[in-house]
């Protein structure tokens, strides 16, 4: 036993399964705070605070013990049905849970935390209960010896093969054991099986463990809770003394018993001094219900090992494009098998990438699912009625991404409770529910992440948007600007349309962050305001920051690659499937509407380019919004895998190109960047109607 003397490994382990534990508490009481949560959400949120309190006291964290006891005490009389979840209570469960979270973050950084704070917390969850629950609450959280006296316990605890790998160890169990009085254990190894079929990450031997102490049967249960689907436990009270064994024979040589103190110190293993009963059948791996097949399926990773081998993989797709590239030039027929090994290498790296990327995805409901606390207290703190709907909290993206969304989408949330949404008296007199609603979703799309924020509040006010910005000196008082580049004067850095500063806003230091967080993921950020009705959000972000599959084009001297899942369909027109309309340039009939066309040459100021679309190709793309346009190129030079390599981190920001690359002759190539495309062509035709104007 004494390679598990250190704890690290398995604190570590605990600490992150209660990271994940207080999550689902917090949102089972959020759910409780709106009304809507059922008997199973109640019994969810007392079985999160219960193992994290069974874990805390395996681990000897005696203050964090003591508080999930208050804590569980009262969820205990909320699922009886013996107290209501009023409003207050929640309030008060909540903020229990805060302090929860704060004992875990302060044992786990082994640091003295606010005992004041965890001490006045628990008093109010003591009073919840009333004298007499209270009392009886303060009594079990201190060993005492029960009224008849110390009884003895006769424990059978036979681990299940996997216990080990979940991070669970028998012996710091007896050592919490032998804190409530002296403890025999016998230890029964006639399940190990021969060296040549040994498991060494399974565990074989199971317990019988007896126990003299004034607890109740209940408090040596709970000692086991921890591990209670890991194992198989019997408890029983011992009636009668047992009988001295006679002298005889030597005991079975399977079996060792060793005497733990109340200190949990353990002693040299003894011979028996009690003839010990079977222990209970032990079942073989993957036998329990399935549970031992199950227990391997899951690992935790360190995000920095994963990185590595994500950066790993994305040489490998450099090297073998670059390998396929030199192979592409042999003459036809020479080395074949090298070509054919050349095809499954780049299958094999193709599988390797789609599976680390699949390891690095993790759904956005980590994050969708702070929100709800969030509009709780801001609708108290603003004297509003909101409401939040979540939508599409399953969808996956990369992680990094997931960690880099909870400050941004804060920030749009509580702008849009702050700005958006009325009093619920406006509310009324403008003919809308008294209570506003905030829409939160995620889905893909074109090979994206589009979140949305959206409002159904009074918009954006334009007019008071563009004074604001020239009274703060952010454009020049003569600016002619269009209805969305006003909407676009959010995102400016000191913007504020507030009157006064408070703790929501005011000082001009929300949007613009959230537009540097987006771009700095390689995404961007629109708006769609219709005053009076709303205000909608939408963020478009890059599903992985590796790898992407993109298709290489020549423009006039230059190569650039256009992301595979934005590509449609490529055609080369007619001269009579174009049409000049004013406002809007040249336009193509494709697939039965038509679209703007784009000269990437123009848009980019590229020299040499085919100009006539008739004679070069046109590449019919679709943005992440669902909108269409033509992008008017030389050449497709053919479909690869491309590792996708920030600009902003090595250069700065540029207009319609959303990464780099390096291709597979080692030249670097720009990725480019749709929707940016799409806005710079509108861009192009509104300056060509202009300039037709002003020579009309």
């Amino acid at each position: 036993m004494a390679g598990f003397t250190d704890l690290e490994q398995f604190r570590q382990t605990y600490f992150d399964e209660c990271a994940e534990m207080l999550a689902i508490v917090e949102a089972g009481l959020l759910d409780l705070a709106r009304g809507g949560a059922d008997a199973e959400t109640v019994n969810a949120v007392f079985r999160g605070v219960h193992s994290i309190k069974g874990g805390g006291g395996t681990f000897g964290l005696s203050a964090l013990v003591a508080f999930a006891h208050e804590f569980e005490t009262v969820l205990d009389e909320v699922r009886a049905g013996r107290l209501a979840p009023t409003g207050a209570l929640v309030d008060l469960l909540i903020r229990a849970n805060d302090v929860l979270g704060a004992l875990l973050a302060d044992a786990r950084e082994g640091r003295e935390g606010d005992g004041i704070l965890a001490a006045r917390v628990a008093a109010d969850l003591r009073a919840v209960l009333g004298p007499a629950e209270a009392d009886g609450a303060a009594v079990e959280t201190t060993p005492t010896a029960a009224a008849d006296g110390p009884q003895r316990f006769q424990i059978r605890f036979a681990p299940h093969p996997h216990m080990l790998s979940r991070g669970n160890e028998p012996l710091y169990l007896f050592r919490a054991l032998a804190h409530f009085g002296p403890l025999e254990v016998e230890c029964d190894h006639d399940a190990v099986p021969t060296l040549d079929h040994l498991d060494p990450e399974s565990i074989h031997l199971s317990w019988t463990l007896r126990l003299e102490t004034g607890q109740p049967e209940a408090d040596v249960r709970e000692i086991f809770d921890f591990v209670a689907e890991d194992c198989d436990l019997h408890v029983a009270v011992e009636t009668e003394a047992e009988p001295e064994p006679a002298a005889g024979p030597p005991p079975d040589i399977g079996r060792e018993v060793a005497l733990v103190g109340p200190g949990g110190a353990m002693a040299e293993p003894l011979s028996p001094g009690l003839p010990a009963e079977p222990a209970p059948p032990r079942p073989a791996a993957g036998e329990n219900g399935g549970r031992g097949a199950l227990a391997g399926q899951s690992i935790r990773v360190d995000l920095d090992k994963l990185d590595r081998l994500v950066n790993l993989v994305g040489e490998m797709v450099i090297t073998q494009a670059m390998v396929a590239e030199q192979a592409a030039s042999l003459p036809p027929g020479q080395a074949p098998r090298l070509l054919e090994g050349l095809e499954e290498l780049a299958r094999h790296t193709r599988e390797l990438q789609e599976s680390v990327m699949a390891v690095r995805a993790q759904p956005v409901r980590s994050v969708f699912a702070r929100m709800p606390r969030l509009v709780r207290e801001l609708s108290t703190t603003l004297g509003k009625e909101v409401g939040l709907v979540m939508r599409g909290e399953e969808t996956e993206v990369d992680k990094t991404v997931v960690e880099n969304l909870a400050d941004p989408l804060t920030h749009m949330i509580r702008n849009s409770m702050d700005h958006g949404i009325e009093a619920p008296d406006a509310r009324e007199a403008a003919g809308k529910a008294r209570a506003g609603t905030v829409t939160l979703s995620a889905q893909h799309r074109s090979g994206r992440i589009v979140i949305e924020v959206s409002d159904d509040g009074r918009g954006i006010d334009r007019g008071r948007v563009l004074r604001k910005a020239v009274d703060k000196g952010l454009v020049p008082a003569d600016a002619q600007l269009s209805e969305e580049e006003v909407d676009q004067l959010i995102f400016l850095p000191g913007f504020s349309t507030a009157e006064a500063i408070s703790n929501v806003s005011g000082r001009g230091v929300g949007m613009d962050v959230v537009r540097r967080n987006i771009t700095q993921l390689g995404g961007r950020i629109t708006v769609h305001n219709t005053p009076g009705e709303g205000t909608r959000f939408v963020l478009s972000l890059p599903l992985t920051l590796a790898v992407m599959d993109g298709m290489v084009i020549r423009t006039g001297g230059e190569r650039f690659v256009l992301p595979l899942t934005n590509i449609v369909e490529t055609l080369r027109p007619r001269p009579g499937d174009l049409h000049r309309v004013p406002g809007q340039g040249t336009v193509m009939m494709a697939r039965g509407e038509y679209v703007q066309l784009a000269p990437l040459a123009r848009l980019l100021g590229i020299q040499g380019a085919q100009p006539d679309p008739t004679r070069a190709l046109v590449v019919l793309l679709e943005t992440e919004e669902g909108g269409r346009f033509g992008l008017v190129v030389d050449e497709l030079l053919g479909q690869q895998q491309v590792v996708v390599k920030s600009l902003d981190a090595h250069y700065r920001r540029l207009d319609g190109i959303a990464a780099a690359t390096i291709l597979g002759d080692g030249r670097v190539a720009l990725i480019l960047d749709v929707a940016g495309l799409q806005a710079m062509g509108r861009g192009l035709a509104r300056t060509a109607a202009a300039e037709e104007f002003a020579h009309a």
